[in-house]
C-alpha cells in the first residue's frame, strides 16, 4: 500500500501562540522559525504513531484488492471516513464502487474495507496501483488532538529552536519520559 497526501491539515495541531507561550518567546522575529519547528515536529509525531493528527484527505494505492485477507488495511489512523473506493477494471477504465457493495470498520486500527454479505471484490486489472482509496483522516480540528501529542509536539519544538544545529558541543541527551508521551497512540500495523 502507498499514501499519498491529497489535501494537507488546514492547520497544525499546536498553534504559533501556544509555541510562542511553552518557548517563552515574545517578540515576532522568529516567528517563521518557529512554524517551521512546529510542522517538522508535527510530522515527526505522525511518523512515529501512524497518525494523521489534523484532518486531510489521503489516497492510498495497492495493486488488488485481496491486500490481507478479504480486507483492504489502511495503514493511517485515525479514519474518519472512506470517500471512494476505485480500480482499474480489465477493461483498462476507472471503476467506482458503490458504497452498498463495502463495509468499512472505522474502529479497527488499521481500518478495515471488505466486500458487503453477498458481494465479491470486482476483477481488476493486474497492474500496480489498480485500487485506490480516498479517506479522511485525523483527530478533526487542532482542539481535539490529544493533549499527550501535543505535549510532545511542544516538547520537540523546545528542543529544536534552543538546539538549531545538529550536533552540539554538549550533546543532547535522550530524554525516555519525552519519547513515552507518544506511545499510548503508536499504530500497530501488522
Amino acid at each position: 500500500m502507498a499514501l499519498k497526501l491529497v489535501t494537507p491539515p488546514a492547520s497544525e495541531p499546536v498553534s504559533l501562540e501556544e509555541a510562542k507561550l511553552h518557548l517563552r518567546v515574545d517578540f515576532n522575529d522568529d516567528d517563521a522559525l518557529i512554524q517551521s519547528v512546529i510542522t517538522a515536529a508535527r510530522a515527526a509525531a505522525e511518523t512515529i504513531t501512524g497518525r494523521q493528527l489534523v484532518t486531510a484527505r489521503w489516497k492510498a494505492s495497492f495493486d488488488r484488492f485481496c491486500v490481507a485477507g478479504p480486507a483492504l488495511l489502511i495503514h493511517k489512523s485515525p479514519v474518519q471516513s472512506i470517500i471512494s473506493v476505485q480500480y482499474m477494471g480489465t477493461d483498462d477504465d476507472w471503476h467506482t464502487m458503490p458504497g452498498s457493495d463495502y463495509v468499512v470498520d472505522l474502529n479497527s486500527e488499521p481500518v478495515r474495507i471488505a466486500p458487503a454479505f453477498g458481494k465479491v471484490w470486482p476483477t481488476v486489472l493486474p497492474q500496480i496501483g489498480s485500487v485506490i482509496v480516498t479517506f479522511d483522516a485525523g483527530y478533526g480540528d487542532a482542539a481535539a488532538v490529544p493533549e499527550g501529542i501535543k505535549s510532545w509536539i511542544k516538547l520537540r519544538v523546545g528542543s529544536l529552536y534552543a538546539h538549531r544545529e545538529e550536533v552540539s558541543r554538549t550533546g543532547i541527551a535522550s530524554l525516555p519520559f519525552v519519547d513515552g508521551l507518544l506511545d499510548p497512540y503508536k499504530v500497530a500495523f501488522v
